[in-house]
C-alpha cells in the first residue's frame, strides 16, 4: 500500500472558485458563500479513508473551536463513487451526521475542484486568509493511523490561530499524508503521477 502526500500548492495562491452541492442540506455552496469569514479552511476528505477516519472528530472540533472567531470550513469529497461507493453522497452525509459536522460537506462529482486546488490526498488541508490567499497547506499534525501519536491538530491549529489574529503563518509546513484521491479513469490530473508517495510498512 502507498500513501500520498500533498502537492504543496504555492503559498499566496488565490482560492479557486467553486460551486458544489452540500450533501447534507442539498444547497449549492460556493466560494462566495464564505465572503464574510476572516479565514477559510478547505478540506478534501473521503469518509472511507483510514487517514480521515483517524482524525474525523478533530475536524468537527476545529469548527467548534474557531467558528466564532471567524473561521469558515468547507469539506469536499472528490472520489470516483462508481468504483468507491463508500464515498457516495449518501455515505458522505451519513459520515457528516455521525461525526456531527456543522460545516458543509460538498460533493465534487466532476473532480474539477480537486484539480483546481491540486488536491492529491485525503485529508488535504488548504487554509486561506481574508483575501483568500493561501497561507497554509499541509498536515493536521504528526499523528497517523498506527503511530501512537495523539491527534491534536497542532500544526493546523497554530496556522488558524495566527491568521485569525492577523499574524503571519510560519512558512515551514509539512505535507499532509493520506489516501490518494480516487480519480475517474482517464481523469487523472497531470500532477497525479508525480505526487510523492511513501511506502507503508505491512
Amino acid at each position: 500500500m502507498a500513501r500520498t502526500e500533498s502537492t504543496m500548492l504555492p503559498l499566496g495562491t488565490t482560492a479557486p472558485a467553486f460551486s458544489l452541492p452540500d450533501v447534507v442540506s442539498g444547497n449549492a455552496i460556493s466560494l462566495d458563500t464564505f465572503d464574510s469569514a476572516k479565514a477559510l479552511l478547505v478540506i478534501f476528505a473521503s469518509p472511507h479513508c483510514p487517514f480521515v477516519q483517524h482524525v474525523k472528530y478533530e475536524l468537527a472540533q476545529l469548527d467548534r473551536d474557531f467558528s466564532e472567531q471567524g473561521l469558515a470550513i468547507a469539506g469536499i469529497s472528490s472520489n470516483d463513487v462508481e468504483k468507491y461507493p463508500d464515498d457516495s453522497p449518501e455515505k458522505i452525509k451519513a459520515f457528516a451526521q455521525e461525526v456531527n459536522l456543522s460545516f458543509p460537506f460538498l460533493y465534487d462529482e466532476s473532480q474539477e475542484v480537486a484539480k483546481a486546488y491540486q488536491a492529491a490526498c485525503t485529508p488535504d488541508f488548504f487554509l486561506f486568509d481574508g483575501d483568500r490567499r493561501l497561507v497554509y497547506r499541509g498536515q493536521l499534525d504528526d499523528s497517523r493511523p498506527g503511530n501512537q501519536i495523539p491527534v491534536t491538530g497542532q500544526d493546523l491549529r497554530q496556522a488558524i490561530a495566527a491568521v485569525l489574529a492577523g499574524q503571519p503563518v510560519a512558512t515551514e509546513q509539512k505535507p499532509s499524508i493520506g489516501c490518494n484521491i480516487k480519480w475517474k479513469p482517464g481523469n487523472e490530473p497531470a500532477y497525479y503521477g508525480g505526487a510523492p508517495t511513501v511506502a507503508t510498512k505491512s
